[in-house]
């Protein structure tokens, strides 16, 4: 840099100098800016306030208390309410290389948290850190409070935007009220977001694992507590929370998240997965499917695609009768993809197993058990066996090969995809075993590692439950994200009577059987009026989404036209489980909608969410567009027209069409 020095230097010029010098090296400021002000870059310290220029305004960060606000154009907001957990009284403020750092000492052990705050691609980025040895919590950021807060936006499945003062939301029967959501599981997305009026706020949280959301009821409108748990054992001493002002639209929180994952270099591609393993170019105009009885056989396949069915991912469940070669080749021939499920998170003795996935070779079981503090093994899904150790499993791969031996062998009738159930769905564990320790974080990168060489090393076209953001990186396609899930579901799949059960063998009444579901869960789960694309608008060209694999689109009779409707809106696959008989029968309905759905999958389905609007007060009527206008599809969720086109219809058009292509799902049959 090169200073001027003559006499005659201007007044602009000087500035710019200062302006240069403050962006080096902490500085004395005038009188005005108070006696304890300093500035470091941009951000500028005023006693116990820190304020951090965010994209969109002045973020400031109270250090008594971290009550957080910031300064818009449209006036001030409450991004958090002050911590709900004591911090204790703060130290002085100092400056870091981009941002600043405080400290609260804590007592005991020295378990105190030091704090920096900084700005980071126009986010106001916080992060804390614990001292001590000993645990402790943080139940921050404290949010909702403000009072132009109208909406809560919740990456529950594909996402939820609610009324902070529905009634519905605040009450009991939504079962949300009162609950923990665990980040790395209970939420397909690390965040949560507010409109705020004409402006909005995303929250996001990359150390999810130790972080839970709870939502309550604060005078009849929904406010949201995060709230970390630090701990040395768990590898969780650190927690960041990064704010974003936003534009206040329902998926903004997602729009903010994806270009986090690009920032990071964590946002998947499908066009690069297809060029990578090209029979991923299949998922593309596929509707899912798993099969049972006389559908596993070649025939069954046959059959389907006589139809007009021309695009599929076909599944079959770990039994004693799995497809063989040549329905397997029949469904490549047809166009499909093809593959078997499995687990790698459960064991039992070999000799009991009641599942092929179980029953592992040596002493898989009980070694690899997931160990529990009390040093007993894990119980495993319904209590059977136990959770299998991604660690154990990781350092025994090198030379004993068990999950590469299991994938052969489940492959070994020609199978060009694979499902693997749990692993992306963020149920991790700690292991207190002696031979295979692990935190939840290496649990994750473990289970990262193995599904990364199923897909590039097997170049198997991988799917996963329920899929987490974390692994959008190495799934081609997810069973269940597009799914928000309330805990009544559960309570409804346990009425046997009502739902099914487990017979007959080759057509289950759990996932054939007609069912109901409870009012409040069909509220929660399937109202267009609270329902947004979240996990779309991140992730549409990253992976491939569908609801859970047990609710097919038949499963659910009075939701069918809503889902369908979300399906194309969406631009996501619906879900069936097919036999023999429903083939015949309702055959015709899946290949109609699927003929529908195909070319608007095929154009669209690399291409990103680019829009979600609501086009109605009640937000009966909604518009997605993908790409630069690669697809545009407008649903009417309602009974009434509006603009042309009816209730219970979707128009979709695709660029060059000179009218839209409508489906009324109702009709087809």
């Amino acid at each position: 840099m090169r200073i001027i020095t003559s006499r005659h230097t201007t007044r602009a010029a000087a500035a710019a100098l200062v302006a240069s010098l403050s962006c080096l090296a902490l500085v004395a400021p005038s009188d005005a800016a108070g006696p304890q002000a300093l500035r470091v870059t941009s951000t500028v310290v005023r006693g116990h306030l820190v304020d951090i220029p965010v994209k969109g305004g002045t973020a400031t960060v109270d250090t008594t208390s971290l009550r957080v606000t910031a300064r818009t154009a449209h006036g001030t907001v409450e991004l958090s309410s002050p911590a709900a957990t004591a911090l204790g009284t703060p130290g002085p403020v100092t400056r870091t290389a981009d941002g600043v750092r405080w400290s609260y000492p804590g007592s005991g052990k020295g378990n105190g948290l030091t704090v920096t705050a900084r700005g980071a691609q126009g986010r106001l980025v916080v992060s804390v850190t614990a001292t001590g040895r000993a645990d402790r919590a943080l139940s921050w950021p404290v949010t909702g409070a403000d009072r132009a807060a109208s909406a809560l936006q919740l990456p529950r499945g594909e996402g939820l935007s609610l009324p902070v003062a529905d009634r519905f939301w605040n009450s009991p029967d939504a079962e949300l009220v009162g609950s923990d959501l665990a980040m790395e599981s209970a939420l397909s997305m690390p965040l949560w977001g507010y409109t705020l009026g004409r402006q909005g706020v995303s929250y996001l949280v990359p150390t999810d694992i130790g972080t839970t959301l709870r939502t309550t009821s604060d005078r009849g409108r929904l406010r949201a507590t995060a709230t970390h748990r630090f701990s040395r054992a768990e590898g969780t001493t650190r927690y960041d929370v990064a704010f974003s002002l936003t534009d206040g639209s329902p998926v903004a929180p997602a729009v903010d998240y994806r270009a986090w994952l690009t920032e990071h270099g964590q946002l998947g591609s499908l066009r690069e997965k297809i060029q990578a393993v090209p029979a991923t170019r299949k998922l593309l105009g596929a509707f899912h499917a798993y099969l049972w009885g006389d559908a596993r056989k070649a025939a069954g396949i046959r059959q389907l695609r006589a139809l007009g069915v021309d695009g599929m991912w076909l599944g079959y469940d770990a039994d004693d009768q799995p497809m063989d070669a040549a329905a397997v080749t029949a469904a490549k021939d047809a166009g499909y993809l093809v593959g078997p499920y499995d687990s790698f998170a459960n064991g039992q003795d070999p000799k009991t197993s009641d599942a092929p996935t179980s029953a592992w070779p040596d002493r898989v079981y009980p070694d690899f058990c997931v160990q529990g503090a009390d040093g007993k093994p894990v119980p495993g899904f319904h209590d059977r066996g136990c959770y299998l150790s991604s660690e154990a499993f990781e350092k025994a791969e090198p030379t004993r090969h068990h999950l590469a031996d299991r994938t052969r062998a489940m492959t070994a009738n020609g199978a060009d995809s694979y499902f693997l159930d749990v692993d992306a769905a963020g149920e991790l564990f700690r292991d207190h075993s002696a031979t295979h320790p692990m935190d939840r974080a290496r649990d994750r990168a473990n289970r990262l590692a193995r599904m990364k060489r199923l897909a590039d090393g097997d170049r198997l076209v991988l799917g996963s439950e329920s899929a987490g953001a974390w692994a959008n990186q190495v799934l081609a396609f997810d069973h269940g994200s597009g799914t928000p899930v309330t805990d009544g579901l559960w309570k409804a799949q346990r009425d046997k009577e009502k739902w099914g059960g487990y017979a007959p063998a080759k057509a289950p009444g759990v996932f054939f059987k007609p069912a109901e579901l409870p009012d409040a869960v069909a509220k929660a789960m399937y109202d267009p009026a609270y329902r947004v694309p979240l996990y779309e608008t991140a992730l549409h060209d990253s992976l491939v989404n569908t609801e859970r694999w047990e609710l097919s689109y038949d499963k659910l009779p009075k939701q069918k036209t809503t889902r369908a409707l979300l399906a194309m809106l969406y631009n996501t696959p619906l879900n069936f489980v097919l036999d023999g008989a429903s083939i015949k029968e309702r055959g015709g309905e899946l290949a109609a909608l699927q003929k529908y759905f195909a070319p608007l999958h095929r154009a669209a389905g690399t291409e990103a969410m680019t829009d979600f609007r609501t086009l109605t007060a009640d937000r009966s009527v909604q518009r997605t567009v993908f790409g630069d206008g690669v697809l545009t599809v407008t649903a009417n969720f309602g009974t009434s027209a509006h603009d042309g086109l009816p209730g219970g219809c979707v128009d979709a058009t695709l660029k060059g069409d000179e009218k839209p292509r409508r489906l009324c799902p109702g009709t087809q049959g």
